[in-house]
């Protein structure tokens, strides 16, 4: 999975949330002043050449489908994280956030009942 630039994960944010959805539905979900439709056009473009989304033309428009699901792109992303920035460890992403105080004790323990929970099923 190509990694997505600033711009382009923003735009896929608004289309997961739409599903199939056109460029101008894109452009309507940015917050003012949202940016140029051209520019948007270009982003979902890129997006359909890395293999994100998939398109099917309706008159002289495009209808934008992703192809890629939210969790698959945040399953790697995060993977990626994790491997450059944690020595691809996920103890010591944790140990990180809680040290910098970013992740409380009662987060933890929910978590470690998270954890303990997906071990009976």
């Amino acid at each position: 999975m190509e990694k997505l630039t600033i711009q382009e994960e923003e735009a896929m944010i608004h289309i997961w949330e739409l599903g199939s959805c056109f460029v101008k539905d894109i452009v309507a979900k940015y917050q003012k002043p949202t940016p140029p439709y051209t520019t948007i056009a270009s982003v979902v473009k890129n997006l359909e050449k890395k293999g994100y989304l998939e398109s099917k033309r309706y008159g002289n428009t495009y209808q934008y489908t992703p192809i890629i699901k939210e969790n698959e792109y945040k399953k790697s992303f995060m993977s990626n994280v994790v491997r450059n920035y944690f020595e691809n460890s996920y103890k010591e992403m944790v140990s990180f956030f809680a040290k910098d105080q970013k992740i409380s004790t009662d987060d933890l323990k929910e978590i470690i009942h998270m954890i303990e929970k997906g071990k009976e099923n």
